[in-house]
């Protein structure tokens, strides 16, 4: 089969299923009729654009077709490592090193619910504009850092 074909199927497979790994889309690719070797695969997805993101339901592989801001957001998310709130404030704790972009992400997201962020090395604080809606803020700011499903 041709590097074409197989990278309009595997185009045709991401947009049709969930799938979480490679080694899941080599298997579909089987079922398909479509034999190919991981490093073939992972060339191929490389050339795509295809990236893993994290949804609702877990990690999935997503192609670049998706809207930019929907590729920033599984990439940011996966940076993420837990969200905490109290009374007053939200914590987001990331991968180190990672907290200024998440920041900023969220910084460019412009939510009214938002006064700012500040950004350390693995931790963003999150000043929310009211304390009294912590917990919905704390649920947009969930829903801006996965994909919907």
């Amino acid at each position: 089969m041709s590097k074409q074909l197989r990278q309009m199927k595997i185009k045709e497979l991401l947009h049709s299923r969930e799938i979480s790994n490679q080694g899941e889309l080599i298997r579909m690719l089987e079922q398909a009729g479509i034999e190919v070797a991981q490093a073939t695969l992972s060339r191929d997805c490389s050339e795509l654009g295809v990236v893993r993101s994290r949804t609702h339901s877990g990690y999935r592989l997503v192609l670049p077709n998706d809207t930019p801001r929907q590729i920033i957001r599984g990439l940011v998310g996966m940076e993420v490592q837990t969200i905490e709130a109290n009374e007053n404030a939200i914590v987001i704790k990331t991968l180190p090193g990672r907290a200024h972009g998440v920041g900023s992400y969220l910084d460019q997201l412009n939510m009214s619910s938002v006064l700012g962020t500040i950004a350390g090395d693995d931790t963003v604080l999150v000043i929310p504009a009211s304390i009294r809606q912590i917990s919905l803020v704390v649920e947009e700011i969930q829903s801006h850092l996965s994909q919907p499903s």
